[in-house]
This record gives C-alpha cells, sequence and structure tokens, in this order.
C-alpha cells in the first residue's frame, strides 16, 4: 500500500494542514519519505466529535460484534505482510526479527481480547431481585452491568512501534470496552502507524460501525496532545511514555471542567535483588543472565533491570567480574531515536558525576547514528539511600549495583524504593528468611513481583500486570498489559425498577449474550 501522508478523521483520509514532519532512520539519521502534515486544533475537535457521536452505537453492539471487530483488526495488519515489517524496522533501528515478534504480539492480543469480550467477565452483571414482601422495606429490583467510558485518547509510545502503538494493548482494551479511540501517533513511526491506521480504518469499514469509532492524528509538538486530552468528549486518556509527558497529561486532565482519568505508564528501574544464597550457587549465570536483560532491545523497554542491590561479599565480587566482562565486549546498539539517545547520554554522565557513584566499564561503540553504550555503575547503599535522585530511570542500557552491608540493609533499600513496574527476587539455599520480609515491601512497591527469572518479557494474558505504584504508573490499581487493562475503560452503572423492556440485553432476564452474571449473590 503506497503511503499517502495523511491521517485518519473518521474515515476520511486528510492531509494534515500544519507543519509538515517526517520519520528518520535512527541509524543513519536519514529522513524517511513521505512528509507528513500535522493535525490542528479543528482536526482535533472534528475527530472528537466523530468519536462522540459513535459512542453510543458502539457501545451498543455486542460482544460477539466488538470481538469480530478485534480479529478484523488483527487479520488487516497481518495482510500488510512485509511492507509493515519494513517500515517499522526502517523508521525505529529494530531487527526484523523484534518487529515481527512485535507484530505477532499485537495481533495476539487484539484476539485475547476478542476471547475476552465473548467471555463476559468484563461486564461484570449482577442481579438482585426486588423482595415485594420483605419487611420493614421492600427491596427493589437492582441490576448492574459496567458501561464503556466513552471516547478515549490513545498516545503511541516511541520503544514499541506496534504493540503499544496506533493497534496496541490501549487502543485494543479501549475497543473491546467499547470506547471509541483517537489516537495520536508518535512522530517517530509515521508511516508505520499510517500502515497500521489504515488497517483499523478497513476494519471499521468492513464490520459496519460508525466511521468515528477510530481516528488517527500527527503532531509535532505537545499542542495537539494537549487540545485532545482538554477536549470535554474525551473521556479517559492511555500514555506511554516519559514521566513528564504524562504529569504534563495529567495536569490538564484535573484542570478540565470535568477532570477525567490519565492511565500513563511512565517511570520504573525495576530493581532485582540478588539474595546471598543464589550468588553462593550461581553468581557467575545470573551476571550472564542480567547483562542479556539489561541490553535486551538497547536497554529500551521499560522493564529493563535498572537496579541490582545486593550484600557485599566474595560472591557479590565475582558477580560483578561477569557482568563487567559480559558488558564490557558489548557492542552498542542503534536507540530508537536521537532524541532518546542524547536523553540516555545525559543520564548516564548525570551519574558519573554522582559523588559516591563508580563506572564499573562501559561497552564497546556501536556502528552508525545514535548507538546507545552499555554502562554498569555502582554505589555503596548508605549513599544511595541518601540521594533519591539515583533512583531516576535512565532510559537505556544502564544499571546500577547499590552494595548493602548487610541483610537488614538489603531491606532498608527495599523500604525506600519509589514503585515500579518490576521487582525481582533471586534466591538460594538459606535465603528464605531475608525473601520472606522482602515479599511484603515488594508487593508495596511493584504491580509485577518476579523470583529468580528477569523482568524483560512481558506475557499478554489474563494475570499479567504491567502496572505499579507512582511514578511507575499515574494509576498503580490498573494494567496497560493483559485482560485486565478493559477496566479502565469502564464504570458501573445500576438500573432500579428499570421496565423489563427497557433494559439493556446485559442485565435483561433473557440474558440474550449468555453473559455470567451474579444473581442474587449466586454466579450463574
Amino acid at each position: 500500500m503506497p503511503l499517502k501522508g495523511t491521517m485518519f478523521i473518521g474515515a476520511e483520509r486528510r492531509p494534515g494542514s500544519g507543519p509538515a514532519i517526517t520519520s528518520y532512520d535512527p541509524r543513519t539519521g536519514a529522513p524517511l519519505e513521505p512528509a507528513y502534515g500535522t493535525g490542528t486544533d479543528e482536526d482535533v475537535a472534528d475527530a472528537c466529535e466523530r468519536a462522540a457521536s459513535a459512542a453510543v452505537a458502539y457501545r451498543s453492539t455486542s460482544p460477539g460484534e466488538r470481538a469480530a471487530f478485534l480479529e478484523r483488526i488483527a487479520e488487516r495488519i497481518e495482510d500488510l505482510g512485509d511492507e509493515l515489517v519494513d517500515r517499522a524496522v526502517a523508521e525505529s533501528g529494530l531487527p526484523r526479527g523484534r518487529i515481527g515478534g512485535e507484530r505477532d504480539r499485537t495481533t495476539a492480543q487484539l484476539r485475547l481480547f476478542a476471547d475476552e469480550v465473548r467471555a463476559g467477565e468484563w461486564a461484570d452483571t449482577r442481579i438482585d431481585q426486588a423482595l415485594p414482601d420483605r419487611r420493614p422495606a421492600p427491596r427493589p429490583d437492582l441490576r448492574q452491568r459496567h458501561l464503556a467510558v466513552g471516547p478515549v485518547a490513545v498516545f503511541g509510545a516511541s520503544n514499541f512501534p506496534l504493540a503499544f502503538s496506533v493497534a496496541g494493548g490501549d487502543t485494543a482494551s479501549a475497543l473491546a470496552a467499547g470506547c471509541p479511540v483517537v489516537v495520536k501517533g508518535h512522530s517517530a513511526h509515521l508511516g508505520t502507524s499510517e500502515l497500521v491506521g489504515s488497517a483499523v480504518a478497513d476494519a471499521v469499514r468492513d464490520s459496519g460501525l460508525p466511521e468515528g469509532v477510530f481516528s488517527l492524528l500527527f503532531a509535532a509538538g505537545n499542542e495537539v496532545g494537549q487540545a485532545l486530552v482538554a477536549d470535554p468528549r474525551i473521556r479517559a486518556v492511555g500514555f506511554t511514555g516519559s514521566q513528564a509527558g504524562g504529569l504534563a497529561l495529567q495536569r490538564t486532565a484535573a484542570a478540565r471542567a470535568v477532570p477525567i482519568p490519565v492511565y500513563a505508564e511512565m517511570s520504573s528501574v525495576n530493581p532485582v535483588f540478588l539474595l546471598p544464597g543464589a550468588l553462593r550457587e550461581r553468581a557467575a549465570g545470573l551476571a550472564e543472565g542480567f547483562a542479556g536483560s539489561l541490553t535486551l532491545g538497547a536497554g529500551q523497554f521499560c522493564t529493563n533491570p535498572g537496579l541490582i542491590v545486593a550484600v557485599d561479599g566474595p560472591e557479590l565480587t565475582e558477580f560483578l567480574a561477569t557482568a563487567v566482562r559480559v558488558l564490557a565486549a558489548t557492542t552498542g546498539q542503534t536507540m530508537l531515536t536521537e532524541g532518546i539517545h542524547a536523553a540516555y547520554e545525559r543520564s548516564t554522565a548525570g551519574l558519573l558525576a554522582t559523588e559516591g557513584v563508580r563506572e564499573l566499564c562501559a561497552g564497546l561503540p556501536g556502528e552508525g547514528e545514535n548507538a546507545g553504550v552499555a554502562r554498569l555503575f555502582s554505589v555503596a547503599a548508605d549513599v544511595f539511600l541518601g540521594r533519591p535522585e539515583l533512583q531516576d530511570e535512565a532510559f537505556g542500557a544502564a544499571s546500577t549495583v547499590v552494595i548493602c552491608r548487610d541483610p537488614e540493609q538489603l531491606r532498608e533499600v527495599a523500604a525506600a524504593l519509589r514503585g515500579q513496574l518490576t521487582a525481582t527476587v533471586h534466591h538460594g539455599e538459606g535465603d528464605r528468611e531475608v525473601a520472606a520480609a522482602l515479599l511484603p515491601l515488594l508487593e508495596d512497591r511493584a504491580g509485577r513481583i518476579l523470583f529468580d527469572g528477569w523482568p524483560t518479557g512481558v506475557e499478554v494474558t489474563h494475570a499479567m500486570v504491567h502496572g505499579g505504584p507512582y511514578p511507575a504508573t499515574s494509576d498503580g490499581r490498573t494494567t496497560s498489559v493483559g485482560t485486565l487493562a478493559i477496566r479502565r475503560f469502564l464504570r458501573p452503572v445500576c438500573y432500579q425498577n428499570v421496565p423489563a423492556e427497557l433494559l439493556p440485553p446485559e442485565v435483561s432476564d433473557e440474558n440474550a449474550y449468555g453473559l455470567p452474571r451474579r444473581v442474587d449473590g449466586a454466579r450463574r
């Protein structure tokens, strides 16, 4: 499909009238055609109006209709074939295997949400039947379901051009809930976004849905994104990106006449605790696993291990020796954009300039533009506990080893941590007591707790949580990955004594959709 350099405002392919922008190949710095005119406030208003006009009709579709729509999106994305992979590789610098896997993850999560919509537990339907003879007062007929909140704004992420972008997890979960979506595509992935946008738009048309169910906007700066969040027709926001960006959107959402939730995934250093028994048993193997997890994707995953916490001793010395050897021989990889590479360089320079922080090694320079070199630092726990800025994320393949005097100080470090997406514990013989003491501390600070593994690699399943307490996310009660993500875009509605002929199908006696429900507290 030839790229046209257009946005999607409902069914209309519209050239943006704002300043033109292009994506760049981060490996060479070369611009990639075509240029894309950017959106304006008028485009935002038009997309939001179409979304609002479509909201009631779309949320009223049956679970089967919405599920079939999600499956059509997955099919249309697959139909794009190598054209999509080639463009995503050019715009991100990521290898073909990574992009192919990410495409498969994107289509798999669309199909997972289709299955979830058909299963119907998301509606959480409850019926408390009338008790007219109850004394001292009768009980009315009460029926509850969960309803789509309305149009959702989604912001494409820089580090996942497919899985967290135009048809990624936020879009899939919002559409599954019955919410129209207006996407602001990431400026680094313009062609990739247009291709995927065409797949979604085709699926909207082929499903016979209102055109406002999906729109895609492009912009150069922050103005269009802020206007999108400020538009009164938008009811919720999904965002993956920097803490500064997420907080800016949250401030805009809170300042509206009617505030709305912003579900922002923002910042995490994903601490890994190496307990003494684990280091005694497998220090060298742990170091190799750590180096692989740290450098995966040039360190640009949300869950790369940016902090190692361990007790000083000969076993930690062995771990560090192996980690230094492996990382020092690692060639720098191309980072996603020039801006991300520059931010990484500033972050690592800041670490190196911090009193008490020592650089243990740096990897080999990479070829081409914007190659991020892996770096490993160390700091004593006493210094770490007194310097909160050492918990700031350096987005890339950089990690800091916090060296503790004893297991008690290791627990002290755990208690001082900010909110995280993940926390990992490696344990071995004799570590049960320390691990048991760590677990409740980590439960308060992370959305996902791993034992004896590495945090990179987020499974898209029913049980997955990809979220965590602030600043990992703006709302630690939710997840952006897994079927639980649908609940961000639903709200409960209770129907009291509503005539049977007016009840929605989800709470009618006939239960036309066959949804699971609780009747007078019993599951049926």
